[in-house]
Formats: C-alpha cells, structure tokens, sequence
C-alpha cells in the first residue's frame, strides 16, 4: 500500500512532503469521497462543491479522500464530468 501511494504521490503537482503531511486523519462533515460520488453520479461539479473542495484540500487529508480526488480530476480531464464554473453563461447579452 505504501509503495503503491508513493507513487501515486509522485505524480500529484503538490510537493511530495506537502502531500505526505496532508495524508493524514479524517476531515470532519462533508468529505471529499462524497462531493465526488455526487459529481460522478451527476456528471455536475457545482461552484459550491467546488468550493468546499478547496477548502477541504488544505486540511488533512487521507488516503481515500486524496484518491477520491484524483479520480474526480481525471473525470474533470476526460469530460465525464462538467463544472458550472467553466460554463458560458446560458444568456449571452445580443448586440
């Protein structure tokens, strides 16, 4: 398991003590593995979720949530799901 994470940490852009020290404990309310569970049975990453992901990235993390995570960027990445912060506005103003 250790191996296995060490290497997925090497290929995460943090640095790899920033993430070791992340990598531990579990957060309190809502958790990272349930606001991905939602995006991928939506399909929908909201400007809420989004945010309550950042906050949530810069405490503690452990090893499930930082999975959870990645998994939730490559879904981002390969268009599996859509975020409402990177949509056009549905009314777009006429000139």
């Amino acid at each position: 398991m250790t191996q296995t994470l060490d290497r997925q940490l090497s290929a995460f852009p943090l640095q790899q003590g920033e993430i070791q020290t992340r990598v531990r404990g579990k957060i309190s309310g809502m958790q990272i593995n349930d606001i991905v569970q939602q995006a991928l049975t939506t399909g929908y990453l909201s400007v809420a979720d989004e945010n309550q992901l950042r906050q949530l990235l810069q405490q503690k993390l452990n090893a499930d949530d930082l999975n959870a995570f990645w998994t939730l960027q490559n879904a981002v990445m390969t268009g599996c799901v859509k975020q409402q912060s990177r949509e056009l506005p549905h009314k777009l103003s006429c000139i």
